[in-house]
């Protein structure tokens, strides 16, 4: 792919593409004490692609269920339920609203509003398509992984405890993964 203001992507059909939550997943992971890293999941509520003719124009809007935070540690999943980070009572949904995309190189960015904890900034999910292909009972499915790294402190999720030999229990910088599989609307 190139810089231009339409692309060719093979399989690509225009429609109303819903999730399919069976087959997607939302992964996280940032630093723990420095030295390694926290993976995490968020199960998905939902997302719709709204797909015309150049890619490039595509609406997409999408809910996480945030309550369904999963480290393999209830107590640090209650933890990072609680107001110290994701205040799921208030905010129990993390949501992303496309603004636009756009091609540099062969790389193809999909760009938005996230709002975490009620906090919304904008962010570029890099794209990657999976490919396009027909399920054994005729639905034409989709695949995608999309990734960003955002600050956490930006959405208020601003915890952290010092360590004694230097620096913090948590680190900043949060990559967010999306392996997504969609299926277009028949009429």
């Amino acid at each position: 792919m190139t810089d231009s203001t339409t692309i060719d992507v093979p399989g690509y059909k225009t429609g109303t593409w819903v999730l399919d939550p069976s087959h997607s997943e939302v992964t996280f992971s940032v630093r723990h004490m420095m030295i390694s890293k926290v993976r995490g999941t968020f199960g998905m509520k939902s997302a719709t692609l709204i797909a015309p003719e150049n890619p490039l124009d595509a609406k997409v809007e999408a809910s996480v269920d945030v309550t369904s935070v999963d480290t393999k540690d209830d107590g640090r999943d209650n933890h990072l339920r609680s107001a110290d980070f994701f205040d799921v009572e208030n905010h129990p949904t993390m949501e992303f609203v496309s603004t636009g995309a756009h091609v540099k190189g062969d790389d193809f960015f999909v760009d938005g509003d996230l709002t975490i904890r009620g906090i919304t900034k904008p962010v570029s999910f890099e794209f990657e398509f999976g490919g396009f292909g027909t399920d054994p009972w005729g639905n034409y499915k989709a695949g995608a992984t999309a990734k960003t790294v955002v600050n956490r402190e930006d959405f208020g999720l601003t915890w952290n405890a010092a360590l004694e030999t230097g620096g913090v229990l948590v680190g900043k910088d949060i990559t967010i993964t999306l392996d997504l599989q969609g299926a277009l609307q028949q009429d």
